[in-house]
């Protein structure tokens, strides 16, 4: 740059020099303009991702602070309700893979343990389950309830591995033929630790609880589907089965991605207390320790302590007598974050063993389908 130059009073013959050193002032203000330019581009850009990574743009949950400390139900005023028919309501669960006999066996547990009062109706695909994993998972107050397999729409494609036979769960809404006014489906991976038979006399056709992330997506307005309440319908079972083809969606999470376009707008959406999905805890712990106290069912999405695999494929099924042993192996994933959980899974496990050890031995000894 001439203006910077040792050599800026040397006058050659033949240019204007007034011109040229002009010029290079010009271009040292232009350089110096564009230096500056970037370095607050650079210094805008840390700020903003400074901000984001400290949650700028925030949901009252992400800002969770300790302040509301009254029952999530109105007790005086569902006291005063006409509560529904035993027979009329149902606790409903699917079975898809012999390695959730065990999880299903404690679920059913868990509901006596908090005195439900609804019928207990197990899903299975008799096409995949063995004769030894139904006799585990109904041992406990489940009764088997074969469904047909509904495949995933467009041959499955879009939609992952492990949720190729989830749409069967739409099954629930067949219900209603069997004299089921109300049902609320639990995932087999849930453990009920108080009762909600509050939800059973819900106004409402359909209800679940929003989904919640570890990652950046967070604290979701999509609802997860590991439980579900549902006013079940055959003409609306046959109307999901009509449009499933034709919606569009993204359908990696099959069933959960369907129910959340069709019921979109029309979803009600219940407390967390009704799915304490894992994923709370690991985001906002404080938020955990608030809803511990209320909570009616926790849903073990990021660690399953039946399963062996830490990805939860499922693709080994876990003998009843190593279920112990399992769990104390999986304790310490996600930095331990769920140790607790998986020991309160464990003492119901136990319990169950020894209140349904002569069934559990039982079923021990029927030979699994070729």
């Amino acid at each position: 740059m001439y203006f910077l130059s040792r050599y800026k009073d040397y006058t050659p013959l033949w240019s204007d020099v007034a011109a040229l050193k002009q010029t290079s002032r010009q271009n040292v203000v232009r350089i110096i303009a564009a230096l500056v330019l970037l370095a607050a581009s650079a210094v805008l850009n840390v700020y903003f991702i400074y901000k984001l990574s400290h949650r700028w743009f925030t949901t009252p949950l992400d800002n969770y602070q300790h302040l509301n400390v009254h029952p999530i139900v109105n007790e005086a005023f569902y006291s005063s309700l006409a509560k529904p028919a035993a027979d009329e309501t149902a606790v409903v669960t699917c079975m898809y893979t012999d390695s959730y006999a065990t999880a299903i066996a404690n679920l059913g547990h868990s509901l006596s343990r908090v005195n439900s009062t609804a019928r207990r109706i197990l899903f299975y695909l008799p096409e995949h389950i063995s004769d030894e994993a139904l006799c585990i998972a109904s041992a406990t107050g489940f009764t088997p309830h074969p469904v047909s397999r509904i495949a995933p729409p467009h041959n499955g494609e879009g939609t992952h591995a492990r949720f190729m036979d989830a749409y069967s769960k739409l099954n629930l809404w067949t219900l209603g033929d069997e004299g089921v006014r109300a049902v609320v489906h639990l995932d087999a991976d849930t453990l009920v630790v108080r009762n909600f038979d509050e939800l059973f006399a819900l106004p409402f056709n359909f209800g679940a609880v929003p989904d919640v992330y570890v990652g950046s997506h967070g604290f979701a307005l999509e609802f997860n589907t590991g439980v579900i309440f549902a006013r079940p319908s055959t003409e609306v079972f046959r109307d999901m089965m009509a449009k499933m083809q034709t919606a569009s969606y993204d359908g990696i999470q099959a069933d959960q991605a369907f129910l959340n376009q069709y019921y979109a707008a029309e979803a009600v959406r219940l407390p967390y207390v009704y799915n304490a999905n894992l994923a709370i805890k690991k985001r906002k712990p404080g938020m955990w320790e608030d809803l511990r106290n209320r909570t009616r069912i926790v849903h073990y999405t990021l660690v399953k302590p039946f399963l062996a695999e830490e990805d939860n494929s499922g693709k080994t099924v876990l003998d009843m007598h190593s279920l112990a042993e399992n769990v104390r192996h999986r304790m310490g994933e996600f930095d331990g974050a769920f140790d607790e959980e998986l020991q309160t899974w464990l003492e119901v496990w136990n319990e169950t063993y020894r209140i349904y050890n002569d069934a559990l031995t039982q079923c021990g000894s029927i030979k699994s389908r070729s």
